[in-house]
């Protein structure tokens, strides 16, 4: 089948690879339908991880069961599924507690496993013309039959339910004010489930213009940190006093204002700053405990020079980690259909699995306003 293979950093090919088979009676074989391309696909990408050549890119998936082990009770040939990109049996202590993103079971002597993503276990990923997914009646959601929704339904995968984590890290509540940082794919999904939650002002920091126009056009107040500190942009707006909440959407790839160059705890920092004294802050975005690209040593270990000393003075809590999401998509789903979530506003393209390495490229360079790419693996693109 056609898979998209990384090669080496910035280079991704479509290339022949041996279809998924049932391996054990638990398995389902699903044909994808819909893939889409991550920013944490991109730290792959760029070589910012061990990641060997050869690994099956793709967490975010979407498409029609195929064929069922023995042992699966609750799938039939022809369901139309999402997978969470966490990978998990559903009877480990974590998974029993509802926390499905560090599963103790499917990737031994790691909490947590997913679909083609390095050290997270030895599961091909998505963006290919076929999947296997381990323990199938616990990871496959079930969709409406058809086409609706599609580019939709893909986002609960990951983003939505990320973005939607990233508030409930947060303790988000009805009449609240939100500062998210980041209004990439994440940031916005942040930012629109802040709303979704009730809250009354959300913040939406980020420097890119299309970026901005986007969160505007959701009903969030766009900030442009280039145009002065972020912090302080928000305070003047909020009488001084700051956000009741944040939500950091960035993560170790974050770049300062001044610099242009990466700073890994500028959002982190900036988070302390725009929250007011016993506030609360979200951390969905990812940070890694190595990055052989960072700019120093300390960072290289997933060390970060954070402001522990104004976090406390503060009574500022904080909430890490990366999304279970299976404590959220059902619901998410349940909005979808209802016509009262529609996340897919933050799609920019959709394409066959053939134009991946273009896409690729231009997601990573952010040009031609790519935002979010969906692919569809031999099917034309649905609107």
């Amino acid at each position: 089948m056609k898979a998209v293979v990384y090669e080496k950093p910035f280079q991704v090919a479509v290339r022949d690879v041996e279809e998924p088979e049932v391996q054990h009676p638990n398995d389902a074989v699903i044909r994808i339908t819909s893939s889409a391309i991550c920013g944490s696909d991109l730290h792959m990408y760029e070589g910012r991880t061990a990641a060997e050549p050869g690994i099956v890119f793709g967490h975010e998936n979407l498409g029609i069961v195929e064929e069922i082990g023995s042992g699966v009770t609750t799938l039939v040939h022809g369901d139309r599924v999402v997978m969470p990109f966490n990978v998990a049996c559903g009877f480990c202590k974590n998974c029993l507690a509802g926390k499905t993103g560090y599963c103790l079971t499917v990737n031994p002597g790691f909490a947590g496993g997913a679909y083609g993503y390095v050290a997270m276990g030895p599961f091909p990923g998505g963006q290919a013309e076929r999947l296997r997914v381990p323990f199938a009646d616990f990871n496959c959601l079930r969709l409406p039959p058809g086409r609706d929704f599609e580019s939709d339904f893909v986002l609960l995968a990951d983003i939505f339910p990320t973005g939607y984590h990233g508030c409930e890290l947060a303790e988000v509540s009805p009449g609240e004010s939100v500062a998210v940082y980041g209004a990439g794919p994440v940031g916005l999904m942040a930012a629109y489930s802040a709303l979704l939650r009730g809250a009354a002002q959300v913040y939406c920091v980020d420097r890119v213009p299309e970026r901005l126009a986007k969160a505007e056009e959701i009903g969030a107040v766009p900030i442009d940190f280039t145009q002065g500190d972020a912090a302080e942009q928000i305070k003047e707006k909020t009488r001084g006093e700051g956000t009741d909440k944040g939500v950091d959407a960035v993560g170790y790839q974050a770049q300062g204002a001044d610099s242009g160059q990466e700073e890994p705890a500028v959002v982190l920092n900036a988070l302390v700053e725009t929250v007011r004294p016993t506030g609360m802050l979200g951390v969905p975005g990812l940070y890694v405990p190595a990055d052989p690209g960072a700019p120093d040593e300390h960072a290289k270990k997933g060390q970060l020079l954070v402001s522990i000393g104004r976090l406390f003075e503060k009574g500022l809590r904080v909430g890490t980690g990366q999304c279970n999401v299976k404590q959220y998509n059902r619901q998410l789903r349940d909005l979808i259909i209802a016509g009262r979530a529609k996340p897919a506003f933050v799609v920019s393209h959709e394409l066959p699995l053939e134009q991946a390495p273009s896409a690729y490229e231009k997601f990573d360079q952010r040009i031609e306003e790519y935002t979010k790419v969906v692919l569809h693996p031999g099917h034309t693109p649905v609107a």
